[in-house]
């Protein structure tokens, strides 16, 4: 349901609320340098530890561009037992290298990492169709046509290493998601009581409609 612009283009928007909404964005993405400039530029004060922002950038990229183990290894040390406490996570990461060992056709050394690594994960059930998963890609000489690419691709990695920013970031005691993602995540959430508001009230007229009309 579209709303239209006449009822709200003429409502205020406070500057420092939209200063604050980017600067959000910016620490949680890691923009380091960017956000130095948007703060100075706008004469506010910096509260970002850029320290760890800058961790947390490395880490990033390190399970983004497949250096996984070096991911893990740099937030055990900048986020002790996170990973020990989030399984999930942990699974996750360390299937991301399993990926891609088999990407690199490196399939006796994916095996064995698998057996060392992920195996043990097998115990619950909850991984076992996606430890199947994982492993059915050794099957196939070309994994990236099999019926599992998708955990091959960018996104799927992506993805991942968003998870893993998000699990450091709430660690700290920080938001895990930036202003406008929940800017994002309201706005998704009122259109969607609008749009069924609407439909409820259009049954409604609907109904009272064919009373009308029913014969007396």
């Amino acid at each position: 349901m579209d709303i239209d612009p006449r009822q709200y283009e003429d409502i205020a928007v406070n500057d420092n609320d939209v200063h604050s909404i980017v600067m959000s964005y910016l620490a949680h993405s890691c923009f380091t340098d960017t956000l130095e400039s948007f703060t100075t530029s706008m004469g506010m004060n910096q509260t970002a530890n850029l320290e760890d922002m800058e961790k947390r950038k490395r880490i990033y990229h390190l399970a983004l561009e497949g250096s996984v183990l070096k991911a893990i290894e740099i937030t055990d040390q900048f986020a002790p037992d996170l990973l020990e406490k989030n399984k999930d996570l942990h699974f996750d990461l360390l299937s991301l290298h399993f990926v891609g060992l088999v990407c690199s056709r490196k399939c006796t050394e994916a095996l064995e990492f698998a057996q060392a690594k992920l195996a043990p994960f097998g115990k619950v059930q909850k991984y076992v169709e996606k430890l199947e998963d994982f492993m059915a890609l050794l099957a196939y000489n070309e994994p990236e046509k099999s019926p599992m690419f998708h955990l091959l691709s960018l996104e799927y990695r992506q993805q991942v290493a968003d998870s893993l920013n998000r699990a450091i970031l709430a660690n700290s005691n920080l938001p895990s998601y930036s202003a406008v993602e929940r800017l994002m995540q309201q706005t998704t959430v009122v259109r969607q009581c609008l749009s069924q508001e609407s439909r409820r009230v259009s049954s409604i007229c609907f109904e009272r409609l064919f009373e009308e009309l029913e014969p007396r």
